[in-house]
């Protein structure tokens, strides 16, 4: 085996973002929310494996606009949780 076969070749955001049809803000924006595909801090670099980038894209893998088993990729934005009402008179 080649010694470059033994790794797998990362892809910074642009790459990843050409290859998906994504802005790059986008894919930040779903690394800050955490829905977007896995990926590895590298020093100061964001580096993502195509296998987890086939991944998170085919969360929305469909057979047909009316396939029960669909999933949908969530947007990149916050996941906004409900908030608890406030306790009184403590901290």
């Amino acid at each position: 085996m080649a010694e470059k076969d033994r790794f797998e070749r990362f892809l910074r955001t642009p790459e990843v973002a050409r290859l998906l049809g994504l802005s790059p803000r986008t894919l930040e924006k779903h690394r800050t929310y955490g829905t977007g595909p896995r990926y590895r801090k590298l020093g100061g670099r964001v580096v993502y494996a195509m296998e987890d980038v086939r991944a998170w894209a085919d969360i929305g893998l469909r057979e047909s606009t009316n396939d029960p088993n669909a999933r949908t990729i969530p947007a990149a934005k916050p996941i906004i949780l409900p908030l608890t009402p406030r306790r009184r008179g403590g901290r």
